[in-house]
């Protein structure tokens, strides 16, 4: 199946060089394995259930969406404990520690994954809290 994606030019040039410097056989080849790991990714965020502590990590330009973060994260304050942020020219990388029921911690990094602003966004349950 052909399909076709909007990448911007700075990110195709790290991928390609990427998958060449692995030895891969083609771009579709390395897009198949990204699309991939993405999914599994994806899946195991959904499998958590029932109470979670999670750090969420995310990179962003600033002046783009700043306020919208700040919206977001008071929405989100039922589950965020506590924030740490670093600056970085234009660039912030931010964690935010959660606890709280895990699908409201999804929701959060859904929520973060949908700006144009934000480049990047991992989670990291790091202890799934027993059911009592």
């Amino acid at each position: 199946m052909r399909t076709s994606l909007n990448i911007p030019q700075e990110v195709l040039d790290a991928f390609d060089e990427a998958w060449q410097a692995e030895g891969l056989e083609s771009r579709s080849r390395a897009a198949r394995e990204a699309i991939q790991e993405y999914t599994e990714r994806h899946t195991q965020l959904e499998e958590i259930q029932g109470e979670a502590i999670a750090a969420v990590a995310f990179d962003y330009e600033h002046t783009l969406v700043i306020g919208n973060l700040h919206t977001l994260q008071h929405e989100f304050e039922d589950i965020i404990g506590s924030t740490h942020h670093q600056h970085h020219g234009d660039w912030c990388l931010e964690t935010v520690f959660c606890h709280g029921p895990a699908p409201r911690i999804r929701e959060l990094v859904y929520e973060l994954r949908d700006f144009d602003a934000v480049g990047r966004v991992n989670v990291m349950f790091l202890q799934p809290v027993a059911e009592q």
